[in-house]
């Protein structure tokens, strides 16, 4: 069954309230066909033209009175052409036009432009740089008004830049090779550990620390351009600023590229031979040094045994004087008997004073290398005075 057709109950319009417990809801062709009799009537005759003027000035001065400005927008107000204010991002007032009107800027929004320029250094080398600029709208009104092109502008300021700096930087420290890089990150390291190490040990002055050496003298050059860059855009009002600038590739022209790699082989066999010379030095010279505070402590311990034997002996000397003085026989025959016992204790030779006929084995070859050889020789006889062999 259809909606509009009769039935038991009521007619079923489905644009309006079933009828089950809800309020009447707002009859929408009512309201239409109200705003349509009352512009029939307005624009009929029945108020003139005058109030449909009126009406129309009135809905389009409601329409043009606001402006709502993004999050990364910036409104600039125009009173009659000329700039009144800058809107700040969200829902703003403002007259209608053609009194004021707004011209809406994207003042976050980061801007790139790159070019390649080719450049002499500061020892007359050609140079390719290709460099990279990001820059964003700090002036909204500066921006509109100051500048026409604004990429070509900052193109144009960053050529000028990137050749004032490049110009008066050699080619060594824009484009350094390999092994330069690594000696001035090892000499920086160096720097800083010694600066570390002063640091510990007392405060030094300004003056006293070692001058720090860039690891990266691309990056270097790069803020430096960045600097001089913005201050020519802030020199010309042109309301931009500067995020980043880098050099994304310095490179010699292809004309040149060959003469340029062999100077670069030259200078990496140059410090390669540089190193291995470090290299011997730094083995060399701790072993000379260990050797020489080797043979000094030598020296002085012989020096120190040699006196301390000399002083032992004065001693000794002088203990024995003063016994002898005291006790001269007694002395002399000790002495004697000492000097006999260690003569014979290193001999390996025997002597029979007895008078007898015996044959002995004399052990000859004790104390020698090789194989002990038995001899059998006469026994030595000497004549027996009566003093006790002396």
């Amino acid at each position: 069954m259809a909606w509009n057709e009769p039935g038991s109950g009521k007619q079923r319009d489905p644009w309006k309230d079933s009828g089950s417990g809800g309020g009447p809801s707002p009859d929408f062709d009512a309201l239409l066909r109200r705003v349509g009799a009352f512009f029939n009537r307005l624009f009929s005759g029945g108020g003139g033209p005058g109030v449909a003027i009126v009406a129309i000035a009135l809905v389009w001065v409601v329409w043009d009175s606001s402006a709502i400005i993004k999050a990364n927008e910036s409104g600039v107000v125009l009173r009659f052409g000329q700039y009144a204010r800058t809107m700040p991002p969200g829902f703003n007032l403002k007259w209608p036009r053609p009194i004021e009107s707004v011209l809406k800027v994207d003042a976050k929004s980061v801007r790139p432009t790159s070019d390649q320029v080719r450049m002499l250094t500061k020892d007359e080398n050609i140079v390719l740089v290709d460099f990279n600029v990001q820059y964003t709208v700090a002036d909204p009104q500066q921006f509109l008004f100051s500048v026409r092109d604004p990429d070509e502008t900052v193109k144009q300021a960053a050529e000028s830049a990137v050749r004032e700096v490049i110009g008066a930087s050699e080619l060594s420290l824009i484009m350094p090779d390999q092994q330069q890089a690594q000696a001035l990150a090892e000499a920086a390291k160096d720097n800083a550990a010694a600066a570390n190490a002063a640091g510990a040990a007392s405060q030094p002055n300004a003056q006293d620390t070692p001058a720090a050496i860039p690891v990266n003298p691309g990056a270097d050059l790069a803020v430096m351009a960045q600097k001089v860059l913005q201050q020519t855009l802030n020199r010309y009002d042109t309301g931009l600023l500067v995020q980043q600038l880098n050099f994304q590739n310095v490179r010699p022209p292809q004309e040149v590229r060959e003469a340029f790699d062999d100077a670069i082989s030259a200078r990496e066999d140059r410090q390669r031979r540089s190193n291995e010379a470090d290299a011997y030095a730094k083995s060399v010279i701790p072993n000379a040094r260990g050797d020489a505070a080797r043979i000094l402590a030598e020296a002085e311990g012989y020096k120190a045994e040699r006196v301390a034997t000399a002083e032992g002996d004065a001693q000794r000397f002088s203990l024995i004087a003063a016994e002898y003085k005291a006790a001269p026989e007694v002395t002399r025959k000790r002495l004697y008997i000492e000097t006999m016992q260690k003569v014979l204790s290193e001999s390996n030779k025997v002597i029979d004073l007895s008078g007898g006929k015996n044959l002995l084995y004399l052990p000859i070859d004790v104390g020698k290398t090789g194989p002990a050889v038995e001899a059998v020789a006469p026994a030595v006889v000497m004549p027996d005075n009566g003093k006790g062999g002396r």
